[in-house]
């Protein structure tokens, strides 16, 4: 089972200002949400909608559609300021 992928525009953004080596893992760990959109080390958000992952220093917010099997990433960036 393939989820379609889509990334919002504010998460391009990010992931294009990431330097190479991070930028590489981010895309790979992203792409590979399509396959498995709850891997495992991923977490419920509490307090707002969506998951997330850890690639070394940054995180991937993002949200599950079942019904559609559609995963949009809502958002990319460095631990300490992705919650805010």
């Amino acid at each position: 089972m393939s989820y379609q992928l889509y990334i919002l525009s504010r998460a391009q953004k990010s992931l294009e200002k990431l330097p190479v080596g991070i930028y590489e893992q981010v895309r790979d760990e992203i792409r590979s949400l399509s396959i498995e959109p709850r891997p495992f080390g991923c977490k419920k958000l509490v307090g707002r909608d969506g998951w997330r992952i850890r690639i070394r220093k940054y995180r991937a917010v993002y949200s599950i559609d079942d019904e559609k099997q559609t995963l949009t990433v809502l958002d990319i960036d460095h631990r300490k300021d992705i919650y805010r």
